[in-house]
């Protein structure tokens, strides 16, 4: 089921506060990483003929949009983050060309692009940066060049312009010999933040995305974008810098502050987008914004997202995906399913007047959730926990994202040594924490990167179950950049899509709901048994129509908690159970004993 041909929202129904009502109302956004996704060409690097390829099957999965992380050109510091042309392709994805006839075949199925739009820095050899190394140059003042702490000698030790650390370790600050000061870079010393403070940087985005959305493009997905204000002092200084009227952070246990609570959410951040959505977006139709909203609260999201207010039409909020961690992402505890379900009930309300949810448990940047919060010890139970993982996300209210895998059940990469990971965060992550600052040892960095590492996410789409799971031929010559989980016997596309038990199946199904039952979609939202350790219940309805959607997150029978069970005192009834991880039969004989067994999860019409 394909954009044009799927049911819309009535406008007599609210969603998020506009008349009429958007197209994406009722959609499912489905994330490829180019990367991992499918290889055209044999040499280990998935591209663009490679998705072009594969888009009959994201038609059958049933999905209205494609979010594809960056192919721009990119010295690939960061696989691709780092863009040094906004207006090419790398050649590690192909051409223009190549763009251009898969914007036109995915429109030919009804399936919208959303570019991914990397704008708080660029790569360092990006015509931009290296032209503002000359002090004289018009571009002097389009990236945050400090000159050396007062007192100290440039480029040596302590020099830095204060004491900010860089999100990928070590300093935020990076001497530059050819200008003879400091760039600052939130993240990889290759990804150089943009000064947003200058207009011309601005100016100079918005006539980029106009020219994507020009070349036919359906939207963006922002990376970072609530980065792009710093907070400053009257006089343009960041805290901590000599003579600055801001006062920094404390220094952290790795021997950096963070530049965090001055770096999200910036003061300028509403004029910013309000500024992009006027330059860019005004007087089109069908597109898509939305933000990877670092420092965002729930209650901001409601401000952001309101359509009157012109900025974004949704965010990715954090604060879910931070539950089961104690201070840095490294240090993991396991999920108290009530830390979840509040962090979740927040994003809802605050959006229940006006404004919109993006729904996710997964992308690139996050392990999988199966791995993280499911339980892969049986094959039963690995796939009945991610049917019921993946019902839980998608009978909230919002746009749910499916990233690529999540639908057949992909798990965590399974690595065990340093030397198999790819990723930039986490291998500077270990030699900071494990090398240099001593805060955590070996063994228990290995465990937190078998954990939480972004590679989790980023090994190959397992297509079937040869030598390279599909992602490319069994007999290349070159091998998959990043290892090919060796569970792709078990899970992949091939031994899934005409299984009806499968969890690919069971997405198409969850898919097919949110396009066609209008409670499921815009349905107000209601929590239920908010307190229970292990079963996740919530409603949704729209006047007097309502329904009820049970999950056990646990691998353990548990009973039906009080409010959940008074709503099916009567017990289920077949034909009202809209969607379920189990038989009817199995499913009734539990509710009738007031009880649900590992990780069941079902909706019900009541």
């Amino acid at each position: 089921m394909t954009t044009r041909q799927r049911h819309q929202v009535p406008d007599t129904i609210h969603t998020n506060g506009a008349t009429p009502n958007p197209w994406w109302a009722n959609a499912v956004v489905y994330q490829i990483y180019p990367r991992s996704f499918q290889d055209g060409n044999g040499d280990g690097y998935g591209d663009l003929k490679g998705i072009t390829s594969r888009l009959g099957y994201l038609a059958d999965l049933g999905i209205d949009a494609i979010w594809l992380s960056p192919v721009y050109r990119s010295p690939q510091d960061d696989n691709g983050y780092d863009i040094s042309d906004y207006r090419d392709i790398d050649p590690l994805f192909g051409t223009l060309g190549d763009m251009d006839v898969l914007l036109a075949k995915a429109h030919e199925l009804g399936i919208k692009i959303v570019m991914d739009l990397v704008v708080n820095h660029t790569s360092d050899e990006h015509a931009w940066f290296q032209a503002s190394r000359d002090k004289n140059s018009s571009y002097a003042d389009w990236y945050w060049w400090r000159p050396a702490r007062a007192g100290h000698e440039p480029g040596s030790q302590g020099a830095e312009p204060n004491n900010w650390g860089g999100s990928f370790g070590g300093s935020a600050w990076e001497f530059d010999d050819q200008r003879g000061e400091y760039y600052l870079h939130t993240f990889s010393k290759k990804q150089p933040d943009l000064n947003w403070e200058n207009p011309a940087v601005r100016h100079a985005v918005y006539d980029m995305m106009n020219w994507w959305l020009d070349r036919g493009v359906d939207g963006f997905r922002m990376d970072v974008i609530t980065l792009i204000s710093k907070r400053i002092d009257g006089a343009g200084r960041l805290p901590g810098e000599t003579g600055s009227e801001i006062e920094d952070e404390p220094v952290g246990e790795e021997g950096y502050s963070s530049p965090w609570p001055f770096s999200m959410d910036g003061p300028r951040l509403d004029e910013f987008l309000k500024e992009m959505r006027h330059e860019v977006f005004e007087g089109r139709e069908g597109y898509l914004t939305v933000g990877e909203g670092q420092g965002i609260s729930t209650l901001r999201n409601e401000a952001v997202t309101d359509p009157a207010n012109k900025e974004l039409d949704m965010l990715f909020l954090f604060d879910h995906m931070g539950v089961d961690q104690r201070g840095a992402k490294w240090n993991m505890v396991p999920l108290h399913l009530p830390d979840l379900k509040r962090a979740m009930i927040e994003q809802q309300d605050a959006v229940k007047d006006k404004g919109w949810a993006s729904l996710y448990f997964n992308n690139h940047d996050q392990p999988r959730s199966l791995s993280r919060w499911g339980d892969t010890s049986t094959s039963q139970l690995r796939i009945k926990s991610a049917k019921a993982l993946g019902l839980l996300l998608h009978m909230h209210k919002g746009t749910p994202y499916v990233y690529e895998g999540e639908e057949i059940g992909m798990t965590n990469a399974g690595f065990t040594r340093l030397d198999q990971y790819q990723d930039l965060e986490s291998i500077n992550a270990y030699h900071q924490r494990v090398d240099e600052a001593h805060v955590q040892d070996a063994a228990s960095m290995m465990d937190s990167l078998a954990q939480v590492s972004r590679d989790n996410s980023r090994t190959p789409m397992q297509w079937d179950s040869n030598r390279y799971a599909g992602f490319m031929r069994p007999d290349a010559s070159a091998e998959p950049w990043l290892a090919v989980n060796p569970n792709k016997a078990e899970i992949n596309v091939e031994a899934e899509s005409n299984d009806p038990d499968s969890v690919f199946s069971f997405y198409r199904r969850l898919i097919q709901l949110r396009h066609t039952n209008d409670i499921v979609a815009a349905g107000e939202f209601e929590a239920v048994d908010v307190e229970d350790e292990f079963v996740y219940a919530l409603t949704r309805s729209i006047d007097s129509q309502r329904v009820l959607a049970v999950v056990n997150v646990s691998s353990r029978t548990v009973p039906l908690p009080v409010e959940t069970s008074l709503m099916l005192a009567s017990g289920i009834e077949g034909s009202k159970v809209l969607i379920a991880n189990e038989d009817s039969d199995a499913l009734a004989s539990s509710i009738a004993k007031g009880e649900l067994s590992p990780w069941t999860a079902f909706v019900y019409q009541i």
